[in-house]
């Protein structure tokens, strides 16, 4: 096999090569063709039929209807006929194949001239030359006229022949069809074709390439279509024969079956070396083609002929070439081999051919159901379901499959979830797997046990079960058998009682099944669109809310009295009923489950104090209270105030205990239960708020948990009474007195914590609670009591904003916090309100103070940029977002210097303290790279719409690198000229010349290590100006562009095929003439550059010469000498 270059992945993919069905409608001729006019009359084009009328038409004016269209179809060839729409193709073919019956040659030539102009090439062969012509000659001529630009390529070049392959195809079709009873077994037409066909699919210009192989493909699968047929035949005569045989008559009878026997058997023979002939001549080297689109029709083609006629090929010797393409390249290639395998696996009557190809592959099939594009993962994962249903592969090589259970891209993971459905819940792969033979239930219930092995591997993580019942959710129906769970979870049988950890699987896939069943996600959409739900989804969701509550009112009391004591199974069980419709309680007279599910609730609620159990039971209590109805809404609201009541009567007393020196324990359970409760309503803790402040000021050492839920709870408060005197129509100087009072007692507390440092642990453990909680709560204070927002309104008393110095003291923390190492915070990340205390929050609290101005940004916006990219991706893409924020409020541009100035502040703070090289470094690259990330803003037209702040920055910035001359001149090259390459040329050399007079009258040679940046920056400043000069050289050197659309080279008679190296894998090619003005263009490109770099270099040249003079004059003038005979050009400006 010949060897070609790799083809690159190309996006548009050919249309598929379908068979056209039979079209009749207006026909098309040749001018080859003699008819008479009477069928002509017969088969006129549809164009030219007119609707009947009730009148009768003139029989002149109809002969002279007919006889125009007539004379128009007359003069169409065979390439138009395919240019067309196609209708009239079998008309054609059926005349072409009786020209062929009275003239040969003449018709040959005319199908070998629709060959080549078929591939663009404006060739004819004559029928006086047709026996003395050589396919290689002719071939040379082609290709000739391909490197001229002679050819046109239908299938790309025009709109107008976007159905030409399809048209081409349906045509071979009609030819062979046609032919089938004379020509097609002549080995003379055919055969001769097959030869230019072949010849012409080695070439180097593609459009032969493709358009060849488009006519061969299709001739092997015509062939295969006449084959089956005559095969068809075969059988039926054979049958008759031995029939006739077993008469024992010899007669005239036999020898007629007989010699149709073997004529039939030959023709078949004579197909299949003719398909063989194209195999090996085309498709073997045309598999592995440069063009995609190519190897892509090659593939589908070989899977449709070994699925269409097995008998030849489905062998191992063409079966191969599917599963070497499984290693293409192009991701259209494997899913084309991947669903050719597909369909022939499908088939039970091919495995037993395909064990040896099987045993050679599957691994390689196995793989593929990971690939990195999605379309072919999911292609293999149904290839694998095949595999798997005819046992050809071992169950421990599935491990990595199953793997992707947990994947990103949804399709991968639902397409695993069907294969987990069918061959480990179902087993429908498993033929020695009795099947079920009892009830429905009987079979759910051996399908969840089956489920629930699967769900043990996850159970230490809630989070991958739940991605593991969403893969399976949507095949697997015992999922939705609600009744059949429940009896599952309430058995108490010992023998078929299910261990610990299979009931808590069980309530989770209860619950998340129950969630899916209404139309609620449980686990994160890739986009955060709502999805549009139709009628018919809203009614589905709707019966299946009906359908739960159904199955759940009576039995629920009896699940939340069996599992009220485990935390892990009471959460999801209660909030189950959020997704019920409670409107049934009342239909069904089902009051009294009801009041008895509340009252179980209300008991869990004070059972349990983790987060999860509390927050179901806060949402079941609001759900409850407000969607049931009549007396079981009443009854709800006041489960909920009782609730209220005796959260305060625990926690009054729980204070005292703390109070009296007794347990804190009782004291934090319950102020979680209260934080919990304040998230969705307002609590009246007007009597128990001093009892807060007073606790925090008079005992400093209890828990930091207790203190973080003490200060978030007093901060709920505050936040619900701003919203009363806010919303309310009158403001009454009472509430606002009192809420000044309690936010006044609120901020001592949190500024106390700031001015006395937390001890922070670096491992990230709980300790650092509240830490974390004090960050979060300043900021909301902060935005909430804006002194802004209140100005010039009555409640102006409320606005508020903090020192200089608090501030600075809140940041020292945050940047605390923000140090603690991202391994440290994932080693914790199991813990409780996780999402609340890490520093992705403690980012987004200072990201906010600055985003809504509740602080000067002058104070923070700088430190936050400074730390761009320290803290990891999520940290940096807040950062990211406050940047934007600040950009559309005007110019950042001191921001962005101080941010700078900060983090070389830091650099300079590790040099002086340290003497590791590789610490300093890795600080100065720090520094570097943020320059980097901030001036990357400044891309593209931004270089002229904020020129202004990046010479703020320049001009800033080389002020405060000289402000300690040499000590921070560091800061010229390492930073500022990331900035300094986004100017224009002019101002490059202004800003150089702006930094040159500052040593006019300095000696640098005093201190040479100290001012190496210095010279240093010059030469990288010289060295971009020299550069942004040249281009803008090269630039005007250009003409004037024209506006709107460009003209067409009228000169340019064809498009490019391909290079002159002679190769199917090389590009296209142009003209003669456009090559030679190619050729010249390409050179005054290649000149072009040289010119532009000895311009450049000129002027770095002069540049560096002007330097060395004025250094040299420096040093004659510090020794006295003469400086007359040295030239000193200036290239500096006027004197600063």
């Amino acid at each position: 096999m010949e060897e070609e270059p790799v083809a690159p992945e190309t996006v548009a993919r050919r249309s598929k090569r379908a068979r056209a069905p039979v079209r009749s409608a207006d026909f098309t001729r040749t001018d080859k063709i003699d008819v008479g006019l009477e069928e002509e009359k017969e088969e006129s084009s549809d164009d030219f039929q007119e609707p009947r009328r009730k009148y009768k038409r003139n029989k002149a004016t109809e002969d002279a209807s007919t006889s125009a269209a007539v004379a128009r179809k007359t003069h169409m060839s065979l390439i138009e006929v395919i240019k067309s729409d196609g209708k009239g193709i079998p008309d054609v073919v059926k005349r072409w194949v009786e020209l062929y019956e009275r003239n040969q040659k003449s018709a040959t030539a005319e199908l070998l001239t629709l060959l080549f102009e078929a591939c663009g090439a404006k060739y004819h062969l004559h029928e006086e030359d047709l026996d003395e012509t050589d396919v290689d000659d002719v071939v040379v001529a082609l290709v000739n006229m391909a490197r001229r630009g002679e050819i046109e390529d239908y299938q790309s070049s025009k709109r107008d022949f976007k159905n030409f392959k399809d048209n081409l195809v349906y045509f071979w079709d009609n030819v062979v069809s046609e032919c089938q009873n004379g020509p097609l077994f002549d080995q003379s037409l055919f055969d001769k074709c097959l030869d230019y066909i072949i010849a012409m699919s080695c070439t180097p210009p593609r459009v032969y390439r493709q358009i060849a192989s488009l006519m061969g493909l299709q001739l092997v699968s015509s062939f295969i279509n006449v084959a089956k047929m005559l095969g068809a035949q075969r059988e039926t005569t054979q049958r008759q024969l031995n029939v006739e045989k077993k008469k024992k008559v010899e007669g005239p009878r036999v020898e007629s079956l007989s010699i149709r026997l073997s004529t039939t058997h030959d023709k078949i023979t004579i197909l299949e070396e003719m398909m063989r002939k194209i195999f090996t001549g085309l498709f073997v080297h045309r598999y592995r083609d440069i063009d995609t689109d190519i190897r892509m029709s090659c593939i589908e083609s070989l899977g449709v002929w070994v699925l269409s006629y097995p008998s030849l090929f489905l062998q191992d010797l063409y079966l191969k070439y599917l599963g070497w393409t499984l290693n293409d390249k192009s991701a259209g290639v494997r899913k084309a081999s991947v669903l050719a395998l597909q369909n022939l696996y499908e088939v039970d009557d091919n495995v037993p051919s395909l064990n040896l190809f099987t045993e050679r592959f599957y691994k390689r099939m196995l793989e593929l159901a990971d690939d990195i594009d999605i379309s072919v993962s999911v292609c293999a994962i149904g290839l694998v379901k095949q595999l798997l249903r005819h046992q050809l592969v071992p169950d421990e090589e599935l491990g990595s499959l199953y793997d992707l259970l947990i994947d990103d891209p949804p399709e991968i993971r639902h397409a695993i979830g069907a294969l987990v459905y069918d061959h480990l819940i179902a087993q429908k792969f498993n033929d020695l797997q009795p099947r079920p033979t009892g009830s429905d239930n009987d079979s759910s219930e051996i399908h969840i046990n089956r489920m629930l092995q699967i769900l043990k591997e996850f159970s230490a993580d809630p989070v991958l079960s739940s991605y593991v019942i969403d893969d399976v959710w949507d095949y697997m129906g015992a999922m939705k058998d609600w009744e059949c769970i429940i009896r599952m979870l309430l058995e108490d049988s010992p023998s078929a009682e299910l261990d610990d950890a299979d009931a808590t699987n069980l309530i989770r896939l209860l619950f998340a099944s129950i969630k899916k069943a209404v139309g609620e996600r449980i686990v994160p959409a890739t986009d955060n669109r709502n999805p549009h739900l139709t009628k018919a989804q809203k009614e589905m969701f709707e019966n299946n809310k009906r359908d739960i509550t159904l199955a759940m009112m009576k039995t629920y009391p009896q699940l939340l009295r069996k599992f009220l004591s485990d935390k892990y199974k009471v959460a999801p069980l209660i909030e189950i009923i959020v997704h019920m419709n409670l409107e049934l309680y009342s239909l069904k007279s089902q009051e009294q489950n009801f009041k008895a599910t509340l009252q179980l609730m209300r008991e869990a609620f004070f059972k349990h104090s983790d987060k999860d159990s509390l927050r179901s039971c806060v949402r079941a209590f609001k759900f409850c209270a407000t969607e049931s109805q009549g007396e079981l809404q009443d009854f709800g609201q006041n489960q909920v105030k009782e609730l209220e009541d005796e959260i305060m009567v625990k926690l009054k007393s729980a204070l005292k205990d703390v109070v009296n020196g007794g347990d804190e324990y009782s004291l934090l359970v319950n102020v979680k239960r209260l934080y919990e409760m304040q998230l969705s309503r307002k609590v009246p803790l007007e009597s128990l708020y001093q009892d807060l402040v007073h606790v925090l000021q008079s005992f400093r050492n209890i828990d930091e948990e207790v203190i973080a839920f003490l200060l978030l709870n007093m901060f709920l408060h505050v936040s619900w009474c701003l919203q009363s005197v806010v919303s309310s129509e009158t403001v009454s100087e009472t509430l606002v007195s009192s809420l000044v009072w309690k936010r006044n007692a609120l901020l001592e507390q949190l500024e106390y914590f700031l001015q006395t440092p937390i001890k922070i642990n670096g491992d990230g453990g709980s300790g650092n609670q509240l830490a974390y909680r004090v960050c979060a709560i300043v900021s909301d204070i902060w935005c909430l009591f804006k002194k802004t927002k209140f100005d010039l309104t009555k409640l102006d008393i409320l606005g508020y904003c903090p020192d200089e110095s608090i501030i600075e003291k809140y940041w020292k923390m945050c940047e605390q916090l923000l140090n603690i190492s991202a391994d440290a915070e994932e080693e914790n990340g199991n813990r409780e309100y996780i999402e609340e205390t890490n520093r992705d929050a403690v980012m987004f609290a200072l990201a906010k103070l600055v985003a809504t101005d509740s602080v000067p940004k002058e104070h923070l916006a700088p430190e936050i940029i400074s730390h761009l990219e320290t803290y990891g991706s999520s940290v940096t893409e807040i950062v990211k977002h406050l940047l934007t924020a600040l950009k559309k409020k005007g110019d950042i541009s001191s921001l962005l210097l101080e941010a700078l100035k900060k983090a070389y502040q830091r650099y300079l703070s590790v040099v002086s303290s340290s003497n590791d090289k590789s610490l300093s470094s890795k600080s100065f690259q720090e520094c570097k790279d943020l320059a980097s990330r901030l001036s990357g803003k400044y891309v593209g037209t931004a270089r002229n719409k904020y020129k202004s702040e990046i010479m703020n920055i320049v001009k800033d910035g080389i002020n405060y690198a000289f402000l300690h001359a040499p000590r921070q001149l560091s800061f010229l090259d390492g930073v500022l000229l990331q900035f300094i390459s986004k100017l224009p040329a002019p101002d490059i050399l202004d800003v150089m010349k702006g930094v040159e007079r500052r040593t006019e009258n300095v000696n640098t040679d005093e201190d040479p290590s100290g001012w190496r940046p210095y010279f240093t920056f010059l030469d990288n400043l010289r060295e971009k100006y020299a550069r942004n000069e040249g281009v803008k050289d090269a630039k005007e050197g250009t003409s004037v562009r024209r506006r709107g659309r460009p003209r067409k080279n009228q000169n340019l008679p064809g498009k490019r095929l391909f290079n002159e190296q002679s190769s199917s894998g090389e590009e296209d090619s142009i003209s003669g003439s456009d090559q030679e003005a190619g050729v010249e263009e390409k050179k005054d490109e290649e000149e072009a550059p040289l010119i532009h770099s000895l311009k450049a270099s000129s002027k770095l040249r002069s540049l560096r010469v002007s330097k060395e003079d004025k250094r040299d004059q420096r040093k004659t003038i510090d020794s006295g000498q003469p400086t007359e005979d040295m030239a000193t050009p200036k290239t500096s400006g006027a004197s600063s």
